[in-house]
């Protein structure tokens, strides 16, 4: 699919009558299309490079790569096709075994300092499979656009997480009363390759610190970490930015207030928090700091494109997540989202983990046909058809993710 501001890439909306000759079919259920949407058209993804030769590049100084939805098929997405989203360079020649983890801060009872080997020894051990989704996934689509890498919808993935749970290692230091925040600090360059400037220093509230899954974590789908994410140690706070997740993991500071470390001011990981119109420019202190993630879903089969003959059925599946929550319910539509039916859903494996969702689909004639995914949260919130409110750094889109489908 061609780089461009949209999931629309097959042409800018120049009629239905258009879309039709050029893709030879007709667009079944044309007058339900909503006028702020274009079609996707038939077009798949091609020539796409990355970790492996099959991620989607979108910079190379800091290293940032998605992965396309089809690719994204498995329960557990595979070590190789996991997003990277860097924001300074990676250490290199790292020594595991001579890795520390020091705890401090003004609200840490002492400082301690830790081997990846004490680690392991002095603390029992977990595997949580948890979903971290970039704040910026889904970027592209806003419009104005907002700054940043311009991603697609690829900028999420599940894996099975192990380490040791952060808040076992939180009470062995020992925290004061007024403890609020932690943060985190890794040892990746700042891009400028001042040793005095960090890439990126963000954090969470106690209160997520102490969850039973938040981890730290020094192994992925039971292998090492990969170097691109975070080897030999990273935290994962599954349903929150994975910005929250840092990685190369060195040191955790404990603090009395909320984190101000790099990344954690200005608008960056926030978004306003009032709605705004369109290209509106909001002052620092109207931002609120991004926590829970949006309900989402991503359609991982077939692959955008895909041919059926009108006999048969379609399988599709994919997988739904809803930050802190669960999600309750997923429904599918082929008629641009006029009438949905319901999806079978699995339950989660654990908290934070993503559900796996299957239907099979009929279609009522020949031609052109979407279809789109929907996943509603056990709060009753569910996703919007279209881009959700702008916000200025093009944050938190959950918009219904669609494919395109010929019926012959």
């Amino acid at each position: 699919m061609k780089n461009n501001n949209s999931r629309r890439s097959f042409l800018k909306k120049g009629g239905i009558a258009t879309l039709g000759v050029l893709a030879g079919i007709d667009i079944v259920y044309a007058a339900n299309f909503p006028k702020k949407l274009e079609y996707i058209g038939l077009n798949t993804v091609d020539s796409l490079i990355g970790k492996d030769g099959r991620m989607v590049v979108l910079n190379d100084r800091p290293m940032n790569a998605e992965t396309p939805p089809h690719l994204l098929d498995p329960a557990l997405t595979p070590n190789n096709l996991f997003f990277v989203r860097n924001n300074g360079l990676p250490p290199v020649n790292v020594d595991s075994t001579a890795w520390t983890l020091t705890i401090e801060g003004e609200s840490a009872k002492t400082t301690k300092t830790y081997t990846i080997k004490d680690l392991k020894t002095k603390f029992k051990e977990y595997t949580y499979q948890l979903t971290l989704e970039c704040g910026g996934n889904g970027r592209k689509e806003f419009n104005p656009p907002a700054k940043g890498n311009q991603w697609g919808l690829g900028a999420v993935g599940c894996a099975a997480w192990t380490g040791v749970r952060l808040k076992d290692v939180l009470e062995d230091v020992g925290m004061k009363s007024n403890a609020v925040y932690i943060g985190y600090y890794g040892s990746d360059t700042h891009l400028s390759g001042d040793p005095n400037k960090s890439a990126i220093s963000r954090g969470v509230p106690i209160s997520k610190a102490m969850e039973d899954e938040s981890l730290i974590a020094w192994a992925m789908n039971g292998e090492k970490l990969p170097e691109l994410n975070g080897f030999p140690l990273r935290l994962v706070f599954g349903g929150w930015p994975a910005s929250c997740s840092g990685k190369w993991l060195s040191k955790i500071v404990v603090r009395n207030k909320i984190h101000d470390g790099t990344k954690m001011k200005g608008q960056a990981y926030r978004v306003p928090c009032k709605p705004v119109s369109p290209g509106t420019k909001v002052a620092d202190e109207d931002m609120c700091i991004i926590e829970s993630m949006p309900v989402k879903s991503i359609l991982t089969y077939p692959k955008t494109g895909a041919m059926i003959k009108l006999k048969d059925q379609l399988p599709i599946r994919g997988h739904a997540w809803a930050g802190d929550l669960k999600v309750a319910k997923m429904e599918y539509s082929i008629d641009f989202g006029s009438t949905w039916k319901m999806c079978t859903l699995t339950q989660p494996k654990n908290r934070h983990a993503w559900q796996q969702f299957s239907a099979n689909v009929s279609f009522p004639q020949t031609g052109y046909f979407e279809v789109w995914a929907r996943a509603t949260d056990t709060d009753g919130k569910s996703q919007p058809m279209i881009l959700p409110g702008w916000n200025p750094k093009g944050y938190l889109n959950n918009a219904c993710h669609r494919i395109a489908i010929k019926v012959e």
